[in-house]
């Protein structure tokens, strides 16, 4: 495993305790509170949300991060056609 690894693979595990715990953070107070480069954090965020462990909801140039997925729109049901 590369280093760059190692570092996605630390700030996975540690966004995980954080959010499980906390449940929300935004992308920047993640950044600061565990010392992240941007590389590792986006890097780190793509791969929880790849898992759908967490959503993202874009915020100006930051992200809110909320642990679980956020349940999907039901589409309208589609309109029955009473004369066929």
């Amino acid at each position: 495993m590369t280093p760059l690894q190692e570092n996605i693979q630390t700030a996975v595990s540690r966004m995980t305790e954080y959010l499980t715990e906390h449940k929300t953070a935004s992308s920047w107070q993640l950044k600061i509170m565990f010392r992240l480069s941007s590389s590792v954090l986006y890097l780190a965020l793509g791969v929880l949300y790849s898992q759908g462990k967490i959503s993202l909801e874009a915020d100006g140039i930051n992200y809110n991060v909320t642990w679980g997925q956020k349940p999907a729109p039901v589409p309208p049901a589609t309109p029955i056609a009473e004369n066929m």
